[in-house]
């Protein structure tokens, strides 16, 4: 990923340039305010995929703790206290 850096005066006078870099080349712009990183823009599509992704790497990882500290059950056992207790709340 090829991380391009431009001062805020380009974002507020170069918009529509930086997004589109954005979009095609699918990378990141950092904004810099008096030489220091500030902000990060990213196309709205790599955001979401960003978001999506981190997400399913909390997930595992949260799964792989689990398995890590026995916190897990055969999947019969699973789906048999699954289908008792609907079976409990359809009988009330």
């Amino acid at each position: 990923m090829n991380t391009v850096i431009r001062p805020s005066a380009d974002l507020r006078n170069h918009y529509s340039e930086i997004s589109k870099q954005c979009k095609e080349t699918r990378n990141a712009v950092i904004i810099t305010v008096n030489g220091r990183g500030d902000t990060a823009v990213l196309g709205l599509q790599d955001y979401y995929q960003m978001k999506s992704e981190l997400e399913l790497l909390r997930t595992l990882a949260e799964a792989e703790e689990d398995v890590k500290y026995g916190r897990i059950s055969p999947i019969q056992e699973s789906f048999d206290s699954i289908r008792s207790t609907l079976l409990e709340r359809k009988h009330k």
